[in-house]
């Protein structure tokens, strides 16, 4: 359902809502986001899968988060393994920021991770964002899938070679040396793509041929996003 709607209100709610949840403080805000959000998630038909695979590398950071914040604040030790004692200040403190991360990640999963990167791209050339941040948004999601693959490439050649890496300095060097000639080949990549965009024309713009509409979908949305604005509003400033 989500895919209908103008991709330019959809960054606009994104954004809005990403940075509600960042300073929210309230515990029935919070959880009454990351409930807008999964459903957000269910009305945009993203699988299960899709979203667990996003969510448990955030989960993993946040899990070393809450082992440093509870070993390193002061407080009431909440669990206590045998010379370590977990704070429960700092895991309190831990849980909310998990909580703001992957509710924010689940808003953009649902709002900007189903929209294509030319979309996004020309939607935020229409907001007015500097064309030189919408190129370089379109340029890295566009060859970071080939520097990937210049850099499996290299692994494979490393392999081939019989490398077997180990704790030592070989190892270290030799992955200084991979690193290394995998900026060279980025360098190299990106100036035949300058020289063959130049080639065809290209000024510094990008064109945009189509434009979006706004429509009574849009209108639906806008007012739902109001309505569900100020709900949140109100759990956070009025209960």
């Amino acid at each position: 359902m989500l895919a209908r709607v103008d991709p330019r209100l959809r960054i606009l709610t994104a954004a809005v809502f990403a940075v509600f949840v960042a300073v929210a403080r309230q515990p029935a805000a919070l959880w009454m986001s990351a409930v807008m959000a999964a459903l957000a998630c269910v009305l945009c038909g993203l699988s299960v899968n899709t979203v667990a695979k996003r969510l448990v590398p955030l989960n993993v950071l946040m899990l070393v988060l809450a082992v440093l914040l509870g070993l390193g604040s002061v407080g009431r030790p909440l669990l206590v393994i045998g010379p370590l004692g977990f704070s429960e200040d700092g895991l309190r403190l831990a849980g909310i920021i998990a909580l703001k991360g992957n509710t924010i990640l689940l808003a953009m999963l649902a709002f900007l991770g189903s929209m294509e990167p030319a979309t996004l791209g020309h939607a935020l050339s229409h907001l007015r964002v500097p064309d030189r941040l919408a190129h370089l948004l379109l340029f890295t999601i566009r060859y970071i899938d080939v520097l990937h693959r210049e850099l499996r490439r290299m692994r494979n050649a490393m392999k081939a070679r019989a490398f077997r890496p180990q704790m030592n300095w070989h190892t270290y060097r030799s992955y200084g040396y991979l690193v290394g000639m995998l900026l060279v080949r980025s360098l190299e990549r990106a100036e035949r793509v300058s020289a063959a965009m130049k080639c065809r024309g290209f000024s510094g713009q990008f064109y945009l041929l189509e434009h979006f509409a706004f429509s009574w979908i849009d209108a639906v949305f806008a007012v739902a996003a109001v309505l569900a604005a100020a709900t949140l509003a109100a759990a956070e400033w009025l209960l």
